[in-house]
């Protein structure tokens, strides 16, 4: 499921909460819950149908031997759960309108409980009745299998515990933002296991909500099962959460189980409850805490050794002698830390978000932080860009740990400008910045090779859109030449089409480099190839960009002479259809370009940062400090302190910015006496109804 789909089922699931709480007696806090369901269950059925034909073959080919076994079994073992015909969700969707879909919809959920005892009590039964008890309200259910049948067969279970959080935002529940409480962004919980890299074990997560980040572990260990198990390495995993909340412990069960994931969501509140007895079990920890609480009871937790190994957060001042024994810690931040350092095997990797403040937090918790630096047990600091995450703007750092390094250094990375925007308010990474970020890290445990095959698929993945965009720049370019009546204009429409077509000088370098640079090529040979390669590619773009500026300044004079037209001939200075077609062609071919070029945008990134294919400190992204290093930054983790700033240039000629500087003030004219235009019209018309 793509951003667009995504946004859209996010557009149905909020009319379908205004649709409840318009004709149900559902409180706010209880919309997600009847919605969630309907939901599960066809995420459910999704996954279900993925694995059917195996199921099957496999009852088939036992069927009748003694190694026979129930067809739920089969499905258990292969999918991890059995939906019976009554469960699926085309059965529910097609009852008649006659038929109870309360009581059938109860069927369905008990069943998948029958057969998957870790959910049992979580999938949600009674509130189905509440939804059809009243006249006005029969048929609510009904509508809300027929909204959710158009989510695509290729969704990602994820997107089911994404959709949760969303309601918490949208409805801006306390659970959603109280105490510093929001949902990790996909892009964010991929980075995360991007760089700690699970390759199986078990996973655990004390502050697990929703389990996003359990689904994020296994995708990455599934991508990479061949090349894992090829090292020798276990892929098989298991994982264990803890949630406070009890609708949210429910929902993490049901995304571990449309993901086919083994495990165990136990309810509990971590500063008081250790149900997994998690002091050094795990190999890998993921979570995204609530920041900054300040209610935790200081005598529950100063002699566990879950918090108290590096030391435990105090307040400054001591307690009055009426208030000790009562005493809380000042923010709970450094609590979560040293849980999360603390719940490590002795090979075990860590990765979490954290409020940015806790990087420089003094007295007490930079007693904390100096100890877990000294310990050699943090790997690396990343920065993320604001605007981040759905509910909340506050700036935020994701910390690693490693209990196995050896290298003393500290990696610190600054990626505050590294994003896609969403909207105004909201940004991501995309697939490529992921990578790009995490290659970083990879490059600081000298694996070049990884580098070197990023940059090979980027190459890939450049020609094959060079190709495809091809077929789409002709067409457009039509559109334009019909409009467009300026020569030097034409020519250069005509000068992008001739180059575009003329892909075989890009296409012979490419196939020179795949044969000549095969598995045996040495790094450095490989570096030197790709480098070659990409200047290839430099000038192709380079008159691309020549040509779409010089079209741009064509479409900006026939704008002018249309506008101008119009204003001689006393007529509104509004853009004809011609023209409006003018500019929508000439977007479309800047997007082509843009999404042509893109691959080779990351490559250059790359390279220009990395020119050896070897790690090295960049200012304003990266550096590795060492011990004394840190000493001097009085034991700070905040990567801006490291890295450095780059102030980076528009990289516009004089004559560039001159031109943008007047087309901008032309629009501004345009847009001046349309003004007042229409001002006048409004004050016509404002006269006329008042009788003046």
């Amino acid at each position: 499921m793509n951003s667009e789909q995504l946004k859209q089922l996010e557009d149905d699931l909020w009319s379908a909460a205004d649709n409840l709480r318009a004709n149900s007696d559902l409180k706010a806090s209880e919309y997600s819950t009847p919605v969630l369901g309907l939901i599960f269950l066809k995420f459910a059925d999704i996954n279900y149908r993925r694995h059917e034909k195996a199921i099957l073959a496999e009852y088939q080919k036992l069927k009748g031997t003694r190694r026979e076994k129930p067809h739920h079994e089969i499905a258990v073992a292969k999918c991890g759960f059995y939906l019976p015909d009554h469960a699926r969700y085309s059965y529910l969707l097609d009852l008649p309108e006659e038929k109870d879909i309360a009581k059938a919809l109860e069927q369905a959920m008990e069943s998948i409980e029958e057969y998957k005892p870790e959910l049992q009590g979580s999938l949600p039964k009674d509130e189905y009745y509440r939804l059809t008890r009243t006249a006005e309200t029969k048929d609510l259910p009904f509508e809300l299998l027929r909204k959710f049948d158009n989510i695509p067969d290729d969704a990602t279970g994820d997107v089911f515990g994404q959709i949760y959080e969303y309601f918490l935002g949208k409805f801006a529940l306390a659970e959603g933002q109280g105490g510093g409480e929001f949902f990790t962004p996909r892009s964010v919980v991929r980075l995360m296991v991007e760089i700690i890299e699970p390759h199986g074990g078990t996973v655990f997560d004390p502050a697990c909500g929703s389990g996003g980040m359990f689904v994020q572990s296994a995708d990455f260990i599934n991508q990479h099962r061949k090349q894992l198990q090829a090292q020798g390495k276990d892929t098989s995993v298991y994982v264990y959460g803890q949630e406070k909340q009890s609708e949210t412990v429910k929902l993490a069960r049901m995304n571990l189980a449309v993901n086919g994931l083994r495990g165990e969501i136990a309810p509990a509140i971590s500063y008081y409850n250790d149900p997994f007895d998690s002091f050094g079990q795990f190999d890998y920890v993921l979570a995204n805490p609530p920041f900054n609480v300040n209610d935790v009871s200081l005598s529950a937790v100063e002699k566990d050794r879950r918090f108290n190994t590096y030391g435990i957060p105090r307040k400054k001042t001591k307690a009055k002698k009426s208030e000790q024994g009562k005493e809380t810690v000042p923010n709970a931040n450094y609590l979560w830390i040293s849980l999360f350092a603390t719940s490590l095997n002795a090979t075990g990797r860590a990765g979490l978000v954290m409020a940015n403040s806790a990087s420089d937090a003094r007295h007490s918790e930079a007693d904390i932080r100096r100890n877990l630096i000294e310990s050699n047990l943090v790997y690396g600091m990343l920065t993320l860009p604001s605007n981040m995450f759905y509910t909340v703007t506050l700036p935020a750092t994701l910390w690693f740990f490693d209990k196995a390094k050896t290298d003393a250094r500290v990696l610190f990375i600054d990626a505050r400008n590294i994003f896609t925007p969403i909207d105004r308010a909201h940004r991501e990474f995309s697939a490529e910045q992921i990578q790009n970020i995490a290659i970083i890290s990879r490059l600081h445990k000298g694996r070049s090779d990884e580098f070197l095959a990023l940059i090979d698929r980027y190459f890939a993945t450049g020609m094959l859109r060079l190709a495809e965009n091809k077929t789409q720049v002709a067409p457009v370019s039509e559109q334009i030449l019909a409009v467009l009546a300026d020569k030097a204009g034409k020519d250069a429409v005509a000068s992008l089409v001739r180059t575009w077509a003329d892909l075989a000088p890009l296409e012979k370098a490419y196939t020179a480099y795949q044969k000549n640079n095969g598995d045996k090529a040495t790094v450095n040979k490989k570096n030197t190839a790709q480098h070659k390669l990409r200047a290839t590619f430099d000038p192709f773009f380079a008159q691309l960009h020549d040509c779409l500026k010089q079209i741009d300044k064509a479409v900006r004079r026939h704008e002018k002479a249309f506008a101008e037209k119009a204003r001689k001939a006393g007529k509104r200075q509004t853009a004809g259809r011609a023209t409006k077609q003018l500019k929508t062609a000439l977007e479309t071919l800047h997007i082509e370009v843009k999404n042509a070029e893109s691959a080779f945008a990351h490559i250059h990134w790359l390279q220009e940062r990395f020119p050896e294919a070897q790690y090295e400190d960049v200012t304003g992204l990266c550096k590795l400090a060492d011990l004394k290093e840190i000493k001097e930054q009085d034991y700070s983790l905040n990567p801006g302190r490291y890295v450095g700033v780059v102030i980076e240039e528009d990289g516009k000629t004089e004559e560039e910015f001159i031109d943008d500087l007047i087309s901008l003030q032309n629009e501004l004219d345009s847009l001046g006496g349309l003004a007042s235009k229409l001002e006048e019209a409004i004050s016509k018309n404002t006269k006329t109804m008042v009788g003046e």
